[in-house]
């Protein structure tokens, strides 16, 4: 039995004077969930419309469940959740007449429409806000209620496209917490997300550039691939910090992160005893401590190596 539940074979997807996706080869596994990160415009939305029949390709092979979609996609759409960038629910009808009116739309009994909404109201923590219409629910309640409505007639394959963007971090984690447990209870999901945060939650992780699959692997072997270690450095002011730390000789690489510089060295222990003796009395430095390597540490140093493409403000840290 194959063990994958979606394969692409040479996908391609055009639009006037411009390649969206090129020669796209991905495989996922059934149960994981595979997150699709990479800057605006790299394809990532296009390609999570092709591969959930929303658009037909210009050519190429998807398989799902071992059937070619792009020849016939009927098969696979009744099995298919699709939850979009934007919320699209409708924002006169309370929670409880979005979930409803979906379970009605797809076709469910009366006793499947009051178990499954009750059941997904709980699930989605929205058992308090069930009369509240949705025009009225905060961002990350939106989001929970669309993906309750997506989940109403039970998909098997679950496909987000940056979920969270724009939700603040609580609700994030909130809303990765049930993502988690949807994948317990063996759905496969396939998100794109800016944050990496969020990519290194994911089973695989495949950074996409110029409608390319740059690099595909698991969060642990990406970050594992990371030569150095990482010191995180607060110090004000920032940019005297920064131009002190790059002319020092055991400093490889300086990134900026928020308040936070993170530097590349080859022994952390030793730099970070270095720098308190480099930087005593030419800044302010309120911490220096050991960090464990990131995803985007990892991303930034394949960039920088030219290995993959360039990484712009599509691609998003966020502390949470």
């Amino acid at each position: 039995m194959n063990e994958h539940i979606i394969e692409t074979e040479n996908l391609i997807v055009d639009f006037p004077g411009v390649r969206a996706v090129d020669g796209l080869n991905i495989s996922v596994k059934e149960g994981e969930i595979f997150g699709l990160v990479g800057p605006d415009g790299a394809g990532k939305t296009t390609t999570i419309r092709a591969l959930s029949t929303i658009l037909k390709p210009t050519s190429g092979s998807i398989w799902l469940w071992g059937n070619d979609i792009v020849r016939d996609a009927s098969a696979a759409r009744g099995r298919i959740g699709y939850m979009s960038q934007r919320f699209n629910l409708y924002g006169d009808l309370t929670v409880e007449e979005n979930l409803r009116f979906f379970a009605e739309l797809h076709g469910l009994s009366d006793s499947e429409r009051t178990s499954r909404t009750k059941e997904l109201l709980r699930f989605a923590r929205l058992e308090e806000f069930t009369g509240r219409q949705a025009e009225f629910l905060s961002g990350g309640m939106k989001q929970k209620l669309a993906l309750a409505c997506t989940l109403i007639y039970q998909p098997d394959i679950l496909f987000l496209d940056e979920p969270t963007t724009g939700v603040d971090p609580v609700s994030r984690r909130e809303f990765w917490a049930i993502l988690s447990e949807l994948r317990s209870r063996g759905l496969t999901l396939f998100v794109s997300t800016p944050y990496m945060d969020e990519a290194e939650r994911c089973s695989t992780v495949a950074f996409m550039d110029a409608g390319k699959i740059r690099v595909s692997d698991s969060p642990k072997a990406i970050k594992g691939a990371f030569s150095g270690e990482v010191v995180e450095l607060i110090a004000t002011p920032q940019r005297a910090a920064r131009d002190l730390v790059q002319g020092l000789s055991y400093v490889r690489d300086v990134e900026i992160f928020g308040e936070r510089l993170h530097l590349t060295v080859d022994d952390a222990t030793e730099a970070e005893r270095r720098l308190r003796l480099d930087l005593a009395g030419k800044v302010e430095v309120a911490s220096v401590k050991t960090k464990a390597p990131s995803m985007e540490s990892a991303f930034i140093a394949m960039i920088k190596a030219g290995s993959i493409g360039s990484l712009d403000s599509g691609v998003t840290h966020e502390d949470d």
